[in-house]
C-alpha cells in the first residue's frame, strides 16, 4: 500500500494543488485524470519520486518497487535493443558480481577462526540464497517474450537502440517497467507510439499480470479496458472514483449536478440575508441580528462548481471543390529500401468519399504507403491521384512545417475563411490553445503544441481527400471529440492511420490491413475488423503465455 498524504504543490505563488490524500491499494488499476494543465503529470512525477511536493509526503514499504514510464523520454544510445532491455534484470547482474567479490575474498583470507570471517561467510550464505531463488527465472526468455509481446522482431533484438524512433524507444522502456514486475507501474501516455496489437498485449499484461497501476491516457478505450478506478484532479483538489472512465464520466456529471443546485440555493440563502441586512442596517432593534447576518455570510464557505467545458462547437471543414471517382489508385506498387522488402504489389482503389483505415503493426508500412500517394519517395508500380485532388495530409512530422515567426493566431487565421473566423478564438481553445497562448510564436511552442496547432489549421483549409497519419497523439479527449465530429461530417475522402480504438470506431467502411509484406483489403467497418483482431490477438497472447 502507497500513501500519498496532504500533497501541495505551489508554482511562483500560483498552487497547483493543495492538501491531496489518497491510497494506492495493491491490485488497484488507477485512471488519473483532468483537463490538460491540472497537475497530472506532476502528481505522478511526485508519486514516482522525480520530483518534490511543496509540502506532504508519499509513503511507501520498504521493499516496494516503483516503475515509472515519463510522456517524454531521455535514452542513451550505446547498447543493443536486448542489452538495454535486459538492464531491468540488474539486480542479478549486481547480485552475481556481488558474490563473485565475496567468494574471491574468502579465498584469500586465512584468518578462519575470526568474527569477521564468520561474518563474510554468513553474507555470502544469505546473499546466496537470494541470489539461487532468483536465477530460476530465465530472463533471456523473459526479456525476449516481452520485446515481442511489443512488436520487436527477433532480427532487433541486436539493433543499436539509437536505430529506432522515440516511439520505440518509448516501447524499449516499457519492456523494462514491465520485466521488473513492479509493486506500482506509473505510466504517463504509455499508448502514444504503440500500435493496436501491442496495445492489447499490453492491456493483457496490466490486467493479469500487473501489481497495481496508475495511467494517465487519453484512449478511452484503453484506460476503459485496464482500470477499475478513476481519480481526478481538478482545481487543486481531487475526486476519488471507485469506476472505471466511462462510469466516471455519469459520476462527475451528478455530481456536478449536485454541486449546482447546492450552489443556487447556498446563492439564494446568502441573498435572503443580505435583503434582510440592507433593510435593518442602522435600525436600532435589528443591530444585533444584522451583525449576526453579516458574520455568518462572512464566515460562509462559497460552494464551487467544478469546471466544465460547456462548448458546443461543432466543426466542419470548408466546403472543397468535387473530385474525380478514384481519388486514390495504387496498382503493384512494391517499396523496398535494399534487401528490405516493405510491401510487394499492393493494389487499392479508394472511391470518392470512401473513408478507409490503414492498420498494421509498426513497421508494416502503412505510413510508407501514405509517402508514396504523397509523391514522398520513389517505388515500383503505379499510384496515381484522382482528377481535382485537393489534398490535405497531417503526418507526424507535420509541426516542424509551421511557419516558426508567425504566433498561434496568425498560423489559423491566414488559413480561415468566412463565418468559422468569428469562431477562432473558441476553436483554439478546444485544442488546449486559451488566454494568452493565442499570441505566442510558434517557434517557442512544445512539439506537443505545434502537433495540435497543425491539426487546427488542417481543420480549416478546403480539402477532398483528406490523409491523417497519428492524428490524435497530442490531442485530449475533447480535442479528439471535435476532430472525430469534424471527420464524421466530412464529405470527401479519408485516409486515416490510427492507433486509437475508441477514436477509430464509427469512422471507416473499409479497411486495408498492412501484414507480412503484403496489403490485405477488409471490405468491412473498422468496428468490425478491430474486434475481430482483438479476438485474434488475444488468442495469440494466450498461445505464447
Amino acid at each position: 500500500m502507497i500513501s500519498v498524504d496532504n500533497i501541495a504543490v505551489e508554482f511562483s505563488g500560483d498552487t497547483l494543488f493543495s492538501d491531496v490524500s489518497f491510497v494506492i491499494n495493491e491490485t488497484d488499476k488507477i485512471a488519473l485524470m483532468g483537463k490538460n494543465g491540472a497537475g497530472k503529470s506532476t502528481m505522478m512525477k511526485i508519486i514516482a519520486g522525480v520530483q518534490k511536493a511543496t509540502r506532504g509526503n508519499i509513503r511507501y514499504p520498504k521493499e516496494a518497487v516503483i516503475a515509472y514510464l515519463p510522456q517524454h523520454l531521455l535514452t542513451e544510445d550505446n547498447c543493443t535493443v536486448f542489452e538495454e532491455a535486459s538492464k531491468a534484470f540488474g539486480i542479478i547482474f549486481d547480485m552475481q558480481n556481488e558474490m563473485n567479490r565475496l567468494n574471491k575474498e574468502l579465498e584469500t583470507r586465512t584468518d578462519y577462526e575470526s568474527d569477521e570471517y564468520m561474518k563474510l561467510i554468513q553474507k555470502v550464505s544469505d546473499l546466496g540464497e537470494k541470489y539461487y531463488a532468483l536465477e530460476e527465472i530465465n530472463y533471456e526468455a523473459e526479456v525476449e517474450k516481452a520485446l515481442a509481446g511489443l512488436g520487436f522482431k527477433r532480427e532487433d533484438f541486436h539493433r543499436q537502440t539509437s536505430e529506432f524512433s522515440g516511439g520505440w524507444r518509448m516501447r524499449i522502456e516499457l519492456t523494462k517497467i514491465l520485466l521488473q514486475k513492479p509493486d506500482l507501474i506509473l505510466l504517463d501516455e504509455p499508448t502514444n507510439h504503440v500500435d493496436i496489437e501491442s496495445v492489447i498485449w499490453l492491456e493483457d499484461f496490466l490486467l493479469n499480470k500487473a501489481k497495481a497501476v496508475v495511467v494517465i491516457s487519453h484512449d478511452k478505450t484503453f484506460i476503459d479496458n485496464i482500470t477499475n478506478r478513476t481519480i481526478e484532479v481538478t482545481m487543486g483538489r481531487i475526486y476519488d472514483y471507485k469506476a472505471n472512465y466511462s462510469h466516471y464520466l455519469q459520476l462527475r456529471e451528478d455530481r456536478r449536478s449536485h454541486q449546482i443546485k447546492a450552489f443556487q440555493e447556498q446563492q439564494r440563502f446568502i441573498a435572503d440575508n443580505q435583503a434582510f441586512i440592507d433593510r435593518f442596517k442602522g435600525t436600532y432593534s435589528k443591530t444585533n441580528q444584522v451583525t449576526s447576518r453579516e458574520r455568518m455570510i462572512e464566515k460562509l464557505e462559497i460552494i464551487e462548481i467544478d469546471e466544465i467545458d460547456n462548448s458546443s462547437l461543432r466543426l466542419r471543414f470548408p466546403t472543397a471543390v468535387r473530385s474525380g471517382d478514384y481519388p486514390v489508385t495504387v496498382n503493384a506498387l512494391t517499396k523496398t529500401y535494399g534487401e528490405h522488402v516493405v510491401f510487394k504489389d499492393a493494389n487499392m482503389s479508394i472511391s470518392r468519399g470512401e473513408k478507409v483505415s490503414f492498420v498494421g503493426r509498426n513497421g508494416e508500412g502503412k505510413s510508407t504507403m501514405i509517402k508514396a500517394i504523397m509523391g514522398e519517395i520513389d517505388f515500383e508500380g503505379e499510384c496515381q491521384l484522382g482528377h481535382n485532388i485537393k489534398v490535405g495530409y497531417f503526418a507526424q512530422n507535420q509541426a516542424s512545417l509551421l511557419d516558426q515567426t508567425l504566433t498561434v493566431f496568425q498560423t489559423v487565421d491566414e488559413v480561415a475563411h468566412g463565418d468559422v473566423r468569428t469562431q477562432m478564438k473558441n476553436i483554439l481553445g478546444r485544442f488546449m490553445f486559451g488566454g494568452e497562448d493565442i499570441e505566442k510564436k510558434v517557434s517557442v511552442l512544445s512539439g506537443g503544441e505545434k502537433t495540435r496547432l497543425a491539426m487546427v489549421k488542417l481543420l480549416l483549409e478546403p480539402v477532398n481527400l483528406l490523409i491523417l497519419d497519428e492524428p490524435t497523439n497530442h490531442l485530449d479527449l475533447k480535442s479528439k471529440d471535435v476532430l472525430k465530429e469534424a471527420l464524421l461530417d466530412f464529405d470527401g475522402t479519408l485516409i486515416l492511420v490510427s492507433h486509437d480504438r475508441d477514436f477509430l470506431q464509427g469512422l471507416s467502411q473499409k479497411v486495408f490491413e498492412f501484414k507480412d509484406k503484403r496489403v490485405i483489403e477488409h471490405f468491412e467497418s473498422i468496428d468490425a475488423f478491430l474486434e475481430r483482431n482483438r479476438i485474434q490477438s488475444l488468442k495469440e497472447i494466450d498461445l505464447k503465455n
